[in-house]
């Protein structure tokens, strides 16, 4: 029942996270500090396996590998809707200079159309 209670949180989390703006210098230390944290996580997780499987039991899943996987659950759906957010703003970033162009285009058509 706990580990339902943390996984449910830390997917809040996530989407908490992803849905704040992304052209802050604090969003991106939190991501960097994030990716410091797995990577430490993961070294510790395969260099002390047991204290894995004591982990899983201690939170109410039944063997470390099963922690392990849900864990990554949730860090994959935290990729993808990075992901989905990042290619949205580019999209929004394309239209905007495209119709920057377009209008800068449009007045230098009309500038060598007049007399």
């Amino acid at each position: 029942m706990l580990i339902q209670f943390f996984l449910a949180a830390a997917i809040v989390a996530v989407v908490v996270l992803l849905g704040r703006t992304t052209r802050n210098v604090r969003h991106l230390a939190m991501r960097r500090l994030f990716l410091l944290a797995f990577a430490v996580a993961s070294v510790l997780a395969i260099a002390f396996p047991e204290a894995l499987s004591r982990i899983a039991q201690a939170v109410g899943v039944g063997r470390g590998a099963d922690l392990l996987l849900y864990c990554l659950v949730i860090a994959f759906i935290g990729t993808l809707a990075m992901h989905a957010r990042r290619s949205n703003e580019l999209g929004r970033m394309i239209t905007l200079t495209t119709r920057r162009l377009a209008i800068l285009e449009a007045e230098d058509e009309l500038r060598r159309a007049a007399p």
